[in-house]
């Protein structure tokens, strides 16, 4: 079994103008059994600027994800009808900030167009992405503890399915700006995380998008697989995380790799919230 669980298109505003049909026909080149679109859809910026009083938003601050979100749906369905007998594509989303508004997370989770969501924190409460953040600047202890927290409470709201790049910060803390965080700081709070998400039968994802930058590993690190999987978590994913048809699939062989290593013996993908197994 060959798959991806977390990919981004055109509909995605950091992404590469690829449409789905690019992703598709790439897919099934590479021997893809299933691929999920996951374009963005930050639940903080969900609507216009204007619902939040920001009338001039800066053009870091990205709005209207309802709008990217609709467009990314539908060019999906329509390219599933396309592909059916080809290629397994799941209707996906990665729902970043589900914390930010219930609501919103709700609804999406239950939409019925809807595979597969992946929870995922990008920013902390009166911060930007962890991208732009000059963690010189920063209170990097207490940084890492409020995002983990906040990962908490989205486990606790229980709309997704599996947890994405729960180590997403280091992307930038460690890969970019060379500072080192001690991981064993907040083993507790990863544990309650892990804990929580077991509990509700949902899964984590082994994000390989860090094997292509600074960082140079996955998010998370065999460490950490090895303590979800001592604790008895059972679900993981497997997300190249690409923004372009040319990391499509990428550093899908060495997670599935790592994922043995932990001790995991299936691997898994999603069709209507559903885990589907595969052996590794």
């Amino acid at each position: 079994m060959f798959t991806d669980s977390h990919t981004h298109t055109r509909n995605s505003f950091d992404a590469e103008k690829d449409s789905v049909i690019d992703r598709c026909e790439a897919a099934i080149k590479l021997g893809m059994t299933a691929m999920a679109i996951t374009d963005h859809s930050e639940v903080n910026r969900f609507y216009p600027s204007v619902h939040y009083g920001v009338a001039e938003p800066s053009e870091d601050d990205v709005y209207n994800y309802e709008y990217a979100f609709e467009n990314s749906v539908a060019e999906t369905l329509a390219a599933r009808d396309i592909y059916s007998k080809r290629l397994t594509l799941i209707c996906g989303v990665e729902l970043g900030q589900g914390t930010a508004d219930d609501g919103i997370t709700h609804r999406i989770y239950n939409d019925s167009r809807i595979d597969f969501v992946i929870g995922s924190m990008h920013e902390l409460k009166g911060k930007q992405d962890f991208f732009f953040l000059d963690y010189s600047k920063e209170d990097i202890h207490k940084l890492m503890q409020d995002n983990f927290k906040e990962i908490l409470e989205l486990c606790r709201q229980n709309n997704y399915d599996v947890l994405g790049h729960i180590t997403y910060a280091l992307r930038y803390i460690e890969g970019e700006q060379g500072f080192v965080v001690d991981l064993s700081l907040y083993k507790n709070l990863i544990a309650e995380i892990f804990r929580e998400n077991i509990r509700n039968r949902k899964g984590i994802e082994i994000n390989t998008s860090g094997l292509r930058q600074k960082y140079g590993r996955t998010f998370p690190t065999l460490e950490l697989l090895k303590l979800y999987k001592d604790m008895g978590g059972r679900i993981v994913t497997f997300g190249s995380d690409s923004h372009s048809t040319h990391d499509l699939g990428a550093g899908i062989e060495e997670g599935m790799a790592l994922a043995v290593k932990a001790g995991f013996t299936q691997g898994a993908y999603y069709v209507k919230h559903e885990p589907h197994f595969f052996d590794l």
